[in-house]
């Protein structure tokens, strides 16, 4: 399977199917170099990853869905580069919200062996109706 079908793969979970295990190798990292004060930023492993995942899936009160999304191959066939957008219509306002992401996935045997996101903290706390809490944690770091 080639990166860019793991990567449709990921796309589909992201946006309605649950977190599959067998998307992710044993041995994944996983890099959210931007991520807010006090998430983490890096996962070694697919059960560290998948708890972590599961349970801030869980905690959504919406449905993802990804729109824009521009894929970029690269000279190593097993490498692309994704940019998107996650957006999601907020129950009881039926506001539509969205935040830019942008990935790099390697894929190994069909699987996801790293997946390095770069998403907009601001934009995603802002959306979420978090940005209070992002801001305290801020001037809290």
């Amino acid at each position: 399977m080639s990166a860019r079908e793991v990567f449709d793969r990921l796309r589909q979970e992201l946006t309605g199917d649950p977190v599959a295990e067998e998307l992710w190798a044993e041995d994944v990292v996983v890099e959210t170099p931007f991520a807010p004060p006090g998430a983490p930023r890096r996962f070694e492993g697919r059960q560290a990853f998948l708890e972590y995942a599961r349970a801030g899936r869980a905690a959504l009160p919406f449905r993802l869905e990804m729109h824009g999304l521009v894929v970029h191959d690269t000279a190593d066939p097993d490498v692309i580069i994704v940019e998107y957008e996650l957006g999601a219509t907020l129950p009881g306002t039926g506001q539509r919200v969205s935040a830019p992401f942008a990935g790099v996935l390697r894929a190994r045997g069909g699987q996801i062996a790293h997946w390095r996101e770069y998403q907009d903290p601001l934009a995603l706390a802002a959306a979420t109706g978090r940005l209070p809490d992002l801001v305290a944690a801020l001037s809290l770091a």
